[in-house]
């Protein structure tokens, strides 16, 4: 069923044949937006390729959702130039429109209605939505059409959500942290879904706070931290991930004591942890020595930087400029 999701083409989409340059889906330059007191962004330039899963991180007041609502067109921003699929958000958000799907991070849908007649309700929104069982079950709900909306479980009715983001057959998806509150099984079914959509040619754009979620997804991530992007790049090369150093973590008998260049200072729990450069040389150096000697290298471990600590590493280094964050603003004007 998800192969008949390709069946529409932009050509067919109105309004088409006046975009303005189809090169990227999503193009930002010098994009700044201010508040009473705080700048929620402050200069990000950004480009997202058509087709990719795109994944914007950052802490809660890094200007993400800012971001994000000027490129769906639902805020204004103070200066900069934005284009989303060839058009400008802000005096163009009607034609663009039914060209996005928007997933928010709670659900807003009638709960009293079936799941069935909730996506027809918002399929005729469209000029062109896709067939509505199609969608329902790519989202997985085909068993559960007949079914109310307020008692699904809460990873179900992440899927109406979905469902109706689908239904218009967007080019370019947003995701505002789409599998909160999905249990593993549910997250992972979720992530093969949007990896699927990708496929067809669909443009995703994800904000998440689970690293592993964006390390499996994003073709490239953006991190952003006091309304400025402060690294981008492919998941495996953010922060130069391919290039730090291994940690090499192991825990010896007493009184032995490893080739030279394997060996650290012994943590509070009686283990060895050593950064190499050459990590296939230095690991088959140290397990030759240790086959040799027959000495046990107990709870022996590899491990490059994940994602997450990159992304913990870059927003924690950062210092602030002493002034409040979007969110603690909007928090004391909505006590």
């Amino acid at each position: 069923m998800v192969t008949d999701l390709s069946r529409g083409t932009q050509a067919e989409k109105p309004g088409a044949g006046q975009r303005r340059d189809l090169s990227l889906a999503v193009k930002v330059r010098g994009l700044k937006k201010s508040y009473p007191g705080v700048q929620a962004v402050a200069g990000i330039d950004l480009e997202i390729r058509r087709g990719e899963i795109f994944a914007l991180l950052g802490p809660n007041g890094a200007g993400k959702t800012t971001t994000v609502e000027i490129l769906e067109g639902y805020r204004p921003r103070d200066s900069g130039e934005v284009a989303v699929l060839g058009y400008d958000p802000g005096p163009e958000r009607v034609p663009l429109k039914s060209l996005i799907g928007i997933v928010l991070q709670s659900t807003g849908v009638e709960p009293y209605l079936t799941v069935r007649e909730t996506v027809a309700m918002y399929a005729g929104l469209y000029p062109h939505p896709r067939q509505v069982d199609e969608v329902i079950d790519l989202v997985g709900l085909a068993d559960k059409c007949p079914e109310r909306v307020r008692n699904l479980s809460g990873g179900q009715q992440r899927r109406v959500d979905l469902a109706v983001a689908l239904v218009g057959d967007p080019d370019l998806l947003f995701l505002d942290e789409p599998t909160t509150g999905f249990d593993p099984a549910a997250r992972h079914e979720a992530w093969d879904m949007v990896k699927a959509l990708a496929e067809l040619g669909k443009t995703v754009l994800l904000t998440t706070h689970y690293m592993d979620e964006a390390q499996y997804l994003a073709d490239r991530v953006a991190v952003i931290a006091h309304g400025r992007i402060v690294a981008q790049g492919t998941p495996s090369t953010l922060g130069f991930r391919d290039q730090a150093k291994v940690q090499v973590r192991y825990r010896l008998p007493d009184g032995i004591v490893p080739p030279e260049g394997l060996w650290a200072r012994e943590g509070s729990d009686g283990f060895v942890e050593v950064a190499v450069d050459d990590a296939v040389t230095d690991v088959h150096r140290l397990l030759h020595w240790a086959i040799d000697q027959g000495v046990d290298l107990a709870g022996f471990e590899v491990k490059r930087p994940t994602l997450e600590d990159v992304y913990l590493s870059l927003t924690n280094s950062l210092p602030g400029d002493g002034s409040p964050s979007v969110s603690s603003v909007m928090e004391a004007r909505n006590p």
